[in-house]
């Protein structure tokens, strides 16, 4: 063999090596025991050098190329017992040039796939689901409860938001309470089997409730309110079969009570981001014990363990919630540019840290969005 020949073989011997497809062994039989780190890089190198003296001696005959698997017995008395090898690995020989080129394999433990689609909900229905909002504006007279202007601006931004993520949208507004619980009952008596998920908007004034599982309380425009906790047990497994696994979200803007927060002083360079100009309101009202049937606890519905359910709440149990009558409310404001900018990168619960985030830097007055979620994997919206 010519020294030119061989001098090209040492600088490729590393190539060579790893050509040989002897590297799936080496995980298996350091993971066993069977050998060491520093064993395995001995064997490794063991190889570079026998290719090189095997260049250094003389050229025999050329023999066929055997395309034929070569089987790797490894069931013999010799290996450790307690090993479990498969009874045999066939490793294929191939021509160099028919070889793929190999990535190389990530560091044990790595995120391959970020999103871990064994742990993320599929949304491949078209629509992927219901949506239903339910906008309350005027409220009766006796009920106490003022108009809630600017609830309109949250309605259709949050209308063309579920739109583009492929919902079917329905709206009502203005709806008494019981009016309320009947459309709730009307979407859980639908067929979801052909569908993903199902979405459930509240806009309204809310008050704090006694509860089990989710706290607060929502008006219908005649001044009764409805435990959110009833509202979200009506589409649980027990009560909605056909969204049994499927994703249930609610969101909810809404006072959790009446208590005002004003916040504290941080140490750090912060935003002053005084209230905007205009009409700054709540929908706050006192706390009440429930009144009348439609707003008694339903024991029944309340008992099961809640699963595939989150519910996004616009403010902290027992504080107001602000609303600006040219804007809209902070909390649907900040949700709909979040879902904008991120829906097509970033999972739910991302996205509501950054709604969380950006609202609690808002304004004179304080408030701070939060969740209780039952989700038991990643939600993507289904972006266009």
């Amino acid at each position: 063999m010519e020294e030119a020949q061989r001098r090209a073989l040492r600088r490729a011997r590393a190539r060579l090596v790893a050509a040989l497809r002897v590297e799936p062994l080496w995980d298996a039989l350091e993971d066993r025991g069977v050998f060491t780190r520093a064993m395995v890089e001995e064997l490794q190198g063991g190889l570079a050098d026998v290719l090189i003296e095997e260049c250094q001696c003389p050229a025999a005959p050329p023999q066929p190329i055997d395309l034929r698997p070569v089987e790797l017995d490894l069931r013999g008395e010799k290996h450790n017992k307690n090993v479990n090898f498969p009874e045999r690995l066939s490793i294929p020989v191939q021509a160099e040039s028919e070889r793929p080129r190999i990535p190389p394999v990530p560091p044990r433990g790595s995120a391959v796939d970020k999103r871990n689609r064994d742990l993320v909900y599929e949304l491949k229905a078209d629509p992927c689901g219901h949506c239903l909002i339910i906008n309350n504006i005027n409220f009766s007279r006796d009920s106490n409860l003022s108009a809630r202007d600017g609830s309109d601006v949250d309605c259709e931004k949050l209308e063309k938001r579920f739109k583009a993520f492929r919902f079917d949208v329905l709206t009502r507004r203005d709806l008494k309470a019981q009016e309320m619980v009947s459309e709730l009952q009307k979407l859980v008596r639908r067929d979801h089997s052909a569908l993903d998920c199902c979405v459930v908007v509240i806009l309204s004034h809310g008050c704090q409730t006694s509860h089990i599982q989710f706290p607060g309380g929502i008006y219908g425009t005649d001044g009764k309110p409805i435990p959110i906790e009833k509202i979200v047990n009506y589409f649980n497994g027990s009560n909605c079969p056909s969204l049994r696994g499927k994703p249930k979200l609610f969101f909810i803007q809404a006072c959790g009570g009446e208590q005002i927060d004003r916040g504290f002083v941080v140490d750090c360079d912060s935003p002053d981001n005084e209230t905007p100009g205009g009409s700054l309101e709540s929908d706050a009202t006192p706390f009440q014990t429930p009144l009348g049937n439609v707003d008694e606890p339903d024991a029944v519905a309340s008992l099961p363990t809640p699963s595939d359910i989150l519910v996004s709440y616009s403010t902290f149990p027992g504080f107001v919630s602000w609303r600006e009558v040219s804007s809209g409310s902070w909390y649907v404001e900040t949700l709909d540019y979040v879902l904008e900018q991120y829906a097509h990168s970033e999972d739910l619960l991302n996205m509501l840290l950054r709604v969380a985030n950006a609202v609690s830097a808002k304004g004179r007055y304080k408030q701070i969005p939060g969740c209780f979620n039952f989700l038991r994997k990643k939600f993507f919206f289904a972006c266009k």
